[in-house]
């Protein structure tokens, strides 16, 4: 009997260790799944397909990876398309808070897009 809690404690102890931690799936107003953009736009190959990952583990929507109009971008940002700024809140609360910004347009693409720059080790990817 004591072995056996001794392994179901050793078990407990090596799953809290060792598994990694998932953040909770997030959702917008109204519980809406967020749709996002990830453009790359820090220069280094494969930096957009990474947070897209993270997002999606998230429970973020990611509708689209590619990269940004040019490579130089310094800062990375998160870009509400939608008059209200919450969804752009969660994604940059989630990210880490790099700074939102907010260019509403009229697109059923995404509700947010996150730019990324060459400070994009900022990001708290491996939380």
């Amino acid at each position: 009997m004591l072995a056996l809690v001794v392994v179901a404690l050793l078990g407990s102890w090596a799953y809290a260790t060792f598994v990694p931690k998932r953040k909770p799936p997030v959702a917008g107003p109204e519980h809406r799944v967020i749709r996002v953009q990830v453009w790359n736009g820090s220069g280094e190959a494969g930096v957009g397909a990474r947070v897209a990952t993270y997002l999606r583990e998230g429970g973020f929507h990611v509708v689209q990876v590619e990269n940004a109009d040019r490579q130089d971008y310094f800062a990375t940002l998160v870009v509400a398309r939608r008059p209200e700024v919450e969804t752009a809140d969660a994604v940059a609360h989630y990210l880490g808070s790099p700074p939102v910004i907010r260019q509403a347009w009229n697109s059923d693409v995404a509700d947010v897009t996150v730019v990324l720059g060459s400070d994009r080790s900022r990001l708290h990817l491996d939380e």
